[in-house]
């Protein structure tokens, strides 16, 4: 079961585009951390800090490898998210089904709205 705890850090971290784009990159491949702060015009503290908000998520993991820091995407909680929105997704469709077979019925109630 998620937590909704867990949910607000995982949605909370992918709220940030800057934070979402690192999160592209690392769905290609694993980077350091100054391989990820190149395309942003940030400084490499800032991209740390993201990193932390990532990584306090969850969909980040960072190891050390001699003096550099390599960082890889752990995709799980994303996939937490997405089941979560998933069944609200399927709550809506089953409203839009019930209107649109409310609207099949009552075709006199359709045009009066118009």
């Amino acid at each position: 079961m998620v937590t909704n705890q867990h949910l607000d850090r995982t949605f909370a971290a992918l709220a940030d585009p800057t934070r979402r784009a690192i999160l592209a990159d690392l769905a290609e491949r694993d980077a350091t951390v100054g391989e990820l702060a190149r395309p942003f015009a940030v400084s490499r503290p800032a991209i740390s800090k993201h990193l932390r908000v990532l990584e306090g998520a969850g969909l980040v993991r960072r190891r050390r490898d001699g003096r550099l820091s390599r960082c890889g995407l752990n995709a799980a909680p994303m996939r937490e998210a997405a089941e979560w929105v998933e069944r609200y997704r399927v709550f809506w469709e089953n409203q839009l089904d019930a209107l649109s077979h409310y609207l099949e019925q009552n075709p006199q109630e359709k045009e009066q709205t118009r």
